[in-house]
């Protein structure tokens, strides 16, 4: 392996927050921006990162509030998707990044195209894994979610699944997964995760950031907006066991841009802890391929 493909650890200030990030490749090569989901951190992507560093500039932060990211409260930081797509910008403008390729995964999602849609000149192409921008992909599972969303309460809320446990971290990797697959997933990701929400005020900033979900869903005709006028290349990875994200979105992808390349694995919801290296060929193929 080339020195250059090797995971540097980083941090940067951005307005007064410490950021962490891992970063690989050469700064002069197209850049792939890693945006992870709920309840992760650049951590899942320690796999791919030198691999895609043989044709990129890869970098992948842990958002405020995951990881080894500062962790404001919510008094401190305004927990919204929009908010932590300026905290991204900012961190791009800090590297000198100007156009790259954006993975969106989870939470990561509506980070990602609020940075796509404030400017779409910028965006070489979507590489998206349990990325959700259509309504096809939230199914029944989510019926307690738009209830909440549509009537905030404590009736609505009590009726949430109880996710922001250890049990329902762990559960985010292990969901719906089939017995041959679990093995696959090693258990210290979850632990991490854990062991970082349990920082002071984390588990109520992870429930603004659930709260303003909704306003995720709500875009999605301005998201359809940008798909249709801009038609980024895009390179879709799913797990058929996502038990969070339906597959349906799979399709609605294909109905919605013209360059669509999808697999479907035989995984889960955090595919890259069980498909690291299949997902990791074609993200390189990818980005070759729109380069």
């Amino acid at each position: 392996m080339h020195a250059s493909q090797k995971i540097r650890h980083r941090h940067a200030d951005v307005d007064g927050l410490e950021v962490f990030f891992r970063e690989a490749g050469r700064p002069g090569d197209p850049a792939v921006l890693l945006l992870h989901g709920f309840p992760s951190s650049s951590h899942t992507f320690r796999e791919v990162m030198p691999t895609l560093a043989e044709v990129a500039y890869v970098l992948a932060p842990d958002l405020p509030g995951f990881g080894m990211s500062s962790s404001p409260t919510v008094a401190e930081y305004d927990y919204t998707f929009e908010n932590l797509s300026w905290t991204v910008e900012r961190l791009l403008g800090r590297l000198d990044v100007d156009r790259f390729f954006v993975y969106l995964h989870d939470f990561g999602a509506p980070v990602g195209y609020h940075l796509a849609t404030r400017a779409p000149g910028r965006i070489r192409g979507l590489i998206v894994q349990s990325g959700n921008a259509h309504a096809d992909g939230l199914g029944a599972q989510w019926d307690t979610a738009r209830a909440y969303w549509a009537d905030p309460g404590e009736a609505t809320r009590a009726a949430l699944p109880d996710w922001l446990t250890f049990d329902g971290t762990r559960e985010q990797y292990l969901a719906g997964l089939p017995d041959h697959v679990r093995p696959l997933q090693a258990p210290e990701a979850w632990h991490l995760d854990w062991e970082r929400m349990t920082r002071p005020g984390n588990v109520e900033a992870q429930f603004a950031l659930f709260t303003d979900y909704a306003a995720h869903v709500a875009r999605f005709g301005e998201i359809a907006g940008y798909h249709s006028a801009h038609q980024p290349p895009a390179l879709v990875l799913w797990g058929r066991h996502d038990a969070y994200f339906d597959v349906d979105e799979v399709l609605a992808y294909h109905r919605a841009l013209d360059r669509v390349d999808a697999h479907i694995y035989d995984g889960g919801h955090l595919l890259l802890e069980t498909h690291a290296a299949e997902c990791a060929a074609l993200m390189r193929a990818f980005v070759l391929d729109n380069s």
